[in-house]
């Protein structure tokens, strides 16, 4: 079986677990990486037996690697724009960590310049590669709940108070050099994680039938800012024209969860742990209730290596379904635009 040749740029916590999802992927082969921390390419060389000609200390030499098929960019959101472009214009496919940008209008600049070139691009929810997904879109085409009416859809984990003694929480000190707290690179809780349920908003919407899912309005925006000026806790009610309602929520604040509940004429879907690893679905009708566990713990990093390599093999310049097509990275920041940016 041919394989693709993968080029990682950015050696972080996110590489790491991209990296580790290698193993056992047929079609695929982490061939090189590049950093500028030499100890970060000592180590990640020694644990991924990377050959010392395919490691990099700075990240215009891996791009003029020639054996690299694809590059996978995790390097700080602030970042992204600069390298997707220098990306396409070595002609290397790219899978860029979410959020893709930082606002929309990079986001509009990459997609004509990657539909130009019929260049490959998809952004890295590694969520939409979850089998257990592919089953929640199994159930709603098949009308298992009826026509979709609404949905919502969580993420949020407390990073801003640590547990003292008994029930008594402590404030932590915000480190505004933090790249989740600081505005220039892309911080606050709206890009970081309300990127995950507009985005899951998004595939949801375009599974209603005779839907325009691209055409919508944001409505009750709810937005508390950080003492670093970026958003900690917020709430949206996106409204598609087919009038399909999806409250989303993202908190730096509140341990709100990863869950979704989807809502039909006929009964609800409940995901437990949408987006890191779907733990189990519970479908609700009137006359009866029953659960789909997930029994199996599986790397969802290595579906999505699988599903990217899979595409490029067939000759996509997108990848494959349900993996973010370059228009819904699109119409995903064009939410999360305005929903960052309206002052209300």
């Amino acid at each position: 079986m041919r394989k693709v040749n993968w080029g990682i740029i950015g050696l972080g916590n996110i590489a790491q677990k991209f990296m580790e999802g290698f193993t056992g992927v047929e079609n695929s082969n982490l061939l090189a990486i590049a950093s500028n921390s030499n100890s970060k390419i000592t180590k990640f060389k020694k644990q991924f037996n990377i050959k010392n000609e395919f490691v990099f200390s700075n990240y215009e030499d891996l791009l003029d690697c020639k054996e690299i098929d694809i590059i996978y960019i995790s390097i700080p959101n602030s970042l992204h724009y600069e390298w997707i472009v220098k990306c396409a214009e070595k002609n290397k496919k790219t899978l860029v960590e979410k959020p893709a940008t930082l606002n929309l209008d990079e986001a509009n600049k990459i997609k004509k310049i990657f539909d130009k070139k019929k260049l490959f691009f998809s952004e890295g929810f590694m969520y939409r590669y979850d089998p257990k997904l592919s089953k929640v879109v199994e159930l709603i085409k098949g009308n298992e709940i009826g026509r979709l009416l609404s949905m919502e859809s969580s993420f949020g984990v407390n990073i801003l108070t640590k547990k003292k003694f008994f029930f008594f929480k402590k404030k932590k000190k915000i480190n505004e050099n933090n790249r989740l707290f600081n505005k220039k690179m892309g911080g606050g809780c709206i890009l970081d994680l309300g990127c995950y349920p507009t985005s899951f908003s998004l595939l949801i919407a375009s599974l209603m039938n005779n839907s325009d899912y691209k055409n919508f309005k944001i409505n009750n925006l709810r937005k508390e800012m950080g003492e670093t000026n970026v958003d900690i806790h917020s709430e949206a009610e996106i409204i598609f024209n087919n009038n399909f309602k999806a409250n989303v929520n993202a908190s730096f604040k509140k341990d709100l969860g990863n869950n979704t509940i989807i809502k039909g004429e006929k009964g609800y879907i409940i995901i437990n742990n949408t987006f890191l690893g779907i733990k189990n679905i519970k479908i609700v009708l009137k006359n009866k209730s029953y659960q789909i566990k997930n029994e199996i713990n599986e790397n969802l990093y290595s579906k999505e290596i699988y599903n990217v390599s899979q595409s490029i093999l067939s000759g996509a310049n997108e990848a494959l379904y349900p993996g973010m097509q370059l228009e819904e990275t699109v119409l995903n920041m064009k939410i999360l635009d305005y929903w960052k940016n309206e002052k209300k």
